[in-house]
């Protein structure tokens, strides 16, 4: 192998989270086109009450997406309409995306008017709460945060981390929890050249070959926020996690990417960086 086109990594988890906010679904492969991993945040809630879309961002109104789980009922297919979704909800029952009371079970239960829907606001926007810390640019605060049009995304469409930036987080705090369910990533690969720390940092502005066919643009760092702190399954509320990413690494878990190529992307396949 030339060294233009050197293997760094291999792919060792696959993620998609149909609904924005809520648990997702764990892969064995994944369709990845212009637009991210297939069905990645297709939906999302809309809060009826101020237009803008339902995100863990802000806790102290949309804590209790993370109890639950979304998955597809059929695998999601390019150019075919969005299938629906099977919701668990937090009590464990079990809804779908084609029930026409879903809005106000989902009500009920958040306490809060939505609107589960595929069409995002004209203008996206979110809120994003931002606890008092050091490293954070905002303090104490909550923030509107603006959305790319046409999409349920905080920036890029596809969102990478190393098991490496975990392997350093958990030294830097090793009484963390760091695990890759808090950091809601669709790839996580894993250093087959051994190399530790921050990996990803050093791909920003590099293209990365996954695979067969698909060719990701590295464009920045992931800056994360108080979602990564929040209590989800048997994981507790650590600010900790927050507090480590920002004193050591700029508030950044991983890495941001569009699609420059796209293809299909499988557990094992190997990871050049070109």
């Amino acid at each position: 192998m030339s060294n233009s086109q050197a293997h760094v990594a291999s792919v060792v988890s696959l993620w998609r989270y149909p609904v924005k906010s809520m648990m997702g679904e764990e892969l064995n492969a994944a369709v990845v086109t212009q637009r991210g991993v297939i069905g990645d945040r297709a939906y999302a809630l809309i809060d009826l009450s101020t237009g803008k879309v339902a995100s863990a961002k802000n806790p102290q109104k949309w804590a209790k997406l993370f109890n639950f789980r979304a998955a597809f009922v059929e695998p999601p297919r390019q150019g075919a309409h969005i299938p629906p979704v099977r919701l668990t909800l937090p009590d464990g029952n079990i809804v779908t995306t084609e029930q026409s009371d879903l809005n106000q079970i989902l009500s009920n239960v958040l306490e809060r008017e939505v609107a589960l829907g595929t069409t995002p606001p004209e203008t996206p926007s979110l809120e994003e709460y931002w606890p008092d810390m050091d490293g954070l640019t905002h303090r104490e605060t909550t923030t509107d945060e603006s959305m790319p049009a046409g999409t349920f995304f905080d920036f890029a469409v596809v969102h990478l981390l190393t098991t490496a930036t975990i392997d350093r987080l958990r030294e830097l705090y090793p009484q963390g929890r760091f695990e890759v369910r808090r950091f809601r990533p669709n790839i996580v690969v894993e250093s087959s050249t051994g190399e530790k720390g921050f990996l990803e940092n050093s791909w920003v502005g590099r293209t990365l070959a996954i695979g067969t066919d698909v060719r990701l643009n590295i464009v920045g760092g992931c800056p994360r926020c108080v979602m990564t702190t929040l209590p989800q399954g048997d994981l507790p509320k650590d600010p900790g996690i927050l507090r480590t990413a920002a004193q050591h690494n700029q508030v950044n878990v991983g890495v941001y990417a569009s699609v420059l190529q796209g293809g299909t992307i499988h557990r094992g396949d190997p990871v050049r960086l070109e």
